[in-house]
């Protein structure tokens, strides 16, 4: 459209007036065609148009009528254009103070959706922080795990240097494998938590970014609407923009534009929401390990203890026999010297006996008879004999019981060395260094 043709509301007044307008006015036109007229050969030669009086004074008549109807049209005009002039000028000012107002309400919509949009970021902000705070939660409750775990390996693998019968597999044993187990599953778990709530912050960060993003157009909008708004017919900073006055091809409705933000938001508040409810389910998860944790922690212990004051028990009844071993032995050692100084004594009754009866077999002829003396001889000698054989057997048997009861004694000492190892390791290597196992608070997480 062009500029002319913006202004007109009325059509176009005729610049001229029309035949048919005219006062018609009839005029005698006298034919040149008398005796003296031009037409005769008399004037040959001279001009035969010339006009007449009546068509001098039309002429004139209508200079001056079209004079007037130029003057009429132009008052009519000047009238027009004053009246359109003032309609124009009420029509844009209505109009410019309809576009600010409008502009007023687009930086209202603007301004409330960018402060939800702020609030929504600073509440995503904040949730962030404290899942961030619950990752580091995690991360000391998986550094106090592993320290739980060596603990509990270290036991297991001091408690294989037991000797002997005391290798076994006790009760100790089986709950420093369930605590080693515990402490497998309650890692597992707390690396799924842990990855869960760092995916969680990811997405935060995310949402927070599309968040900014709009934010930060719809800041730029705003000082761009502000400035917008703040135009006037007086502004030294106008221009014309021939161009401006059209829809881009990329432009969004006010309906879209509106929910383009609410889903942001929308997204934003799920993903908020999801971390609040990850953080509570940290929160019981460590809450549950640590307890779980601490719980066997206190079971192995007891086992410990009580598996102490077994081997205390046994080792103190092994030293109890032990000493009345050495009794024994002591007495033993006694009765052998005194049984080998009996066997000794009878050497020289026996010796006596036999020189006696074997004087006595120079007895000459008759002389040699078997008198109760002789009997008596001989019977003292099976006696001797008879007595240094139960003395020597005896002996034996004292000897091996001797032997026996070393025997026991090196046993004895033996286990009871073995007993000792077993509460060094169980109380000096093992319950000494569980003394370094992690604090229920440490194990939840904290410093």
């Amino acid at each position: 459209m062009s500029a002319t043709e913006v202004l007109i509301t009325h059509p176009q007044v005729a610049r001229c007036i029309p035949e048919e307008e005219l006062p018609c006015k009839p005029y005698c036109i006298i034919r040149n065609e008398g005796l003296h007229s031009s037409a005769g050969l008399p004037t040959a030669g001279f001009r035969t148009a010339k006009y007449i009086p009546e068509e001098w004074a039309q002429n004139n008549y209508a200079k001056y009528y079209q004079a007037f109807a130029d003057r009429d049209t132009a008052e009519n005009v000047q009238n027009e254009s004053k009246t359109l002039v003032a309609e124009r000028e009420r029509l844009s000012q209505d109009t410019q103070a309809t576009s600010t107002k409008k502009l007023g309400e687009r930086l209202q919509d603007i301004f409330f959706w960018k402060s939800e949009l702020k609030r929504e970021i600073e509440d995503l902000l904040a949730e962030t922080e404290l899942l961030l705070q619950q990752k580091r939660r995690l991360q000391i409750a998986l550094d106090a795990a592993e320290i739980a775990m060596f603990i509990s390996t270290d036991n297991l693998q001091n408690r294989e240097r037991r000797q002997g019968p005391d290798l076994v597999r006790d009760r100790v044993e089986d709950e420093l494998l369930k605590e080693v187990d515990l402490i497998q599953n309650v890692q597992g778990v707390l690396k799924r938590t842990l990855d869960e709530v760092i995916k969680q912050i990811r997405r935060n960060r995310d949402a927070k970014e599309v968040l900014e993003m709009d934010w930060s157009d719809k800041y730029e909008a705003y000082k761009i609407d502000v400035k917008a708004g703040g135009l006037n017919n007086q502004s030294t900073n106008i221009q014309f923009h021939p161009n401006s006055a059209k829809f881009e091809d990329n432009s969004s409705t006010p309906e879209t534009w509106a929910a383009f933000t609410h889903c942001n938001i929308y997204k934003a508040e799920q993903e908020r929401m999801a971390s609040i409810n990850l953080r509570a389910l940290v929160d019981n998860v460590l809450l549950e390990t640590s307890q779980d944790l601490r719980c066997q922690y206190d079971r192995v212990n007891a086992a410990f203890n009580q598996r102490l004051e077994e081997l205390n028990d046994a080792k103190a009844k092994l030293e109890y026999h032990l000493r009345r071993i050495l009794e024994q032995i002591a007495d033993q050692e006694k009765n052998i010297a005194h049984l080998k100084q009996a066997i000794k004594d009878k050497e020289a009754p026996l010796k006596v006996a036999q020189t006696r009866l074997y004087e006595r077999t120079y007895r000459p002829n008759v002389e040699l008879t078997r008198d109760p003396a002789q009997f008596n001889l001989i019977c003292e000698v099976g006696e001797l004999q008879e007595s240094i054989a139960l003395l020597q057997a005896k002996l034996r048997e004292a000897q091996v019981s001797l032997e026996n009861m070393e025997n026991t004694r090196m046993t004895l000492e033996k286990e009871i060395a073995i007993k000792v190892n077993s509460i060094f390791i169980d109380s000096e290597k093992c319950l000494k260094h569980r003394e370094r196992y992690p604090t229920i608070i440490r194990l939840s997480g904290y410093q």
